[in-house]
């Protein structure tokens, strides 16, 4: 006797709550979608996050108050082995696909990634008939921005502070 063994559907995840809903729509009941919520790492908070003495290596961490997040992916994930990460479609986006598959324990290299414009049947089709890997030129991008924002925050703000106001910030390293 040989029993059937019950295959998770394929999972897909994107970033936004409210196309949750569309995208099932589109793709049918043998699909599950998911959403992250936007990041679901950043660099901590109460620190500069960058080894630079090891290369400028981030020190991601899960941010608070996604644990209810990252818990219900991986449970959405569970046996499959279909993930689908749908991200928006710039550099954030492949930033969150690369920790969601980090999350999931996919290689990027052979994640399946889908990225449309618009949520309509035929973008949404076509996305899902032509998967590729994560962009990881893309990533590093984001990665170097995230960077550079800490590296110029941490280190210029607090001269700010002594020199023109309290409070002030380097902020934010535009492309």
């Amino acid at each position: 006797m040989v029993l059937a063994m019950a295959v998770s559907k394929p999972l897909v995840v994107v970033e936004s709550p409210t196309k949750v809903r569309t995208i099932k729509k589109y793709l049918g009941k043998d699909y599950n979608v998911a959403a992250t919520v936007g990041h679901i790492k950043d660099l901590p908070g109460k620190e500069m996050g960058i080894d630079v003495e090891n290369g400028f290596k981030p020190k991601y961490k899960y941010i608070p108050g996604k644990q209810k997040v990252v818990k219900t992916l991986k449970q959405a994930a569970g046996d499959t082995n279909d993930v689908y990460l749908a991200p928006d479609p710039d550099r954030e986006g492949e930033a969150i696909a690369w920790h969601l598959a980090e999350l999931l324990g996919i290689d990027p290299r052979s994640a399946k990634r889908v990225v449309f414009n618009a949520i309509t049947r035929d973008e949404i089709q076509r996305a899902f008939s032509n998967p590729h890997q994560i962009d990881m030129n893309k990533v590093d991008a984001q990665q170097a921005r995230w960077i550079l924002d800490r590296l110029v925050g941490y280190k210029i703000s607090p001269l700010l502070w002594k020199k023109v106001r309290r409070g002030l910030s380097a902020g934010r390293v535009q492309s």
